[in-house]
């Protein structure tokens, strides 16, 4: 197909498909069609959500069961026009969980594909305290209270349970719930010295020919000469 009558097909199919839907569609020159399969990016689907936890002799973490997928997931939903993620995210937990939380400090973003679209999930840490102030929403069929392990083995989907796998031990060190990870010591010049008073004669000896030799070239480089 000429190329001009290609691009005159495609605005007639354009300014028609516009009369009839208002998709997003991308014409395939050659194919002589108006082909509304190949959609243009659309919009990321904003939503929110929370790690939930509740204090006791073991720190637990709450999942959802949806109940039209039958999956166990992490309390989350879209926003509503005119609100904030973090507004959101309060919402959303107390309705899929039915408890009024306390939320804390932002956590992380977990996107994803969902139908077609790009979903973005902002996440805050939130505790709940006492037992449900409402009945569950329509869309959740349970809530369950797990150990971080256990609710990151019953999650259904593989990218959830790997974010909170990253996610939960930061939330629970936050919450005052687990110890910081142990740092590595580091090493001050007296316990290098020390150390060094340990080596055989023949290893200090490699030693301060090492030291030596870093010592030439130290100087040669401020003489300009390296």
């Amino acid at each position: 197909m000429p190329r001009a009558r290609a691009f005159a097909q495609a605005r007639r199919c354009s300014e028609e498909s516009s009369l009839q839907s208002a998709v997003p569609a991308a014409y395939i020159v050659g194919r002589g069609r108006f082909d509304t399969d190949l959609t243009m990016a659309r919009a990321p689907v904003m939503a929110a959500g929370g790690i939930v936890l509740r204090r006791g002799p073991v720190p637990l973490v709450a999942v959802v069961r949806q109940r039209k997928r039958n999956e166990w997931v992490l309390p989350k939903g879209k926003l509503d026009d005119g609100e904030t993620p973090r507004e959101a995210a309060h919402r959303e937990v107390l309705e899929e969980t039915g408890h009024d939380v306390a939320v804390h400090e932002f956590l992380g973003t977990l996107v994803y594909q969902s139908g077609g679209r790009s979903k973005v999930v902002h996440f805050w840490r939130m505790e709940a305290d006492g037992g449900p102030v409402r009945k569950l929403m329509n869309d959740i069929k349970a809530v369950d209270w797990l150990t971080l392990d256990d609710a990151i083995a019953r999650l259904s989907r593989e990218y959830e349970r790997a974010f909170l796998t990253q996610i939960g031990p930061i939330a629970l060190v936050a919450a005052g719930l687990a110890a910081s990870p142990a740092q590595e010591p580091t090493l001050s010049n007296d316990d290098v010295d020390a150390g060094l008073q340990t080596l055989t004669p023949a290893e200090a000896a490699s030693v301060d020919e090492l030291r030596h030799g870093l010592l030439q070239k130290v100087k040669a480089w401020l003489r300009g000469e390296a």
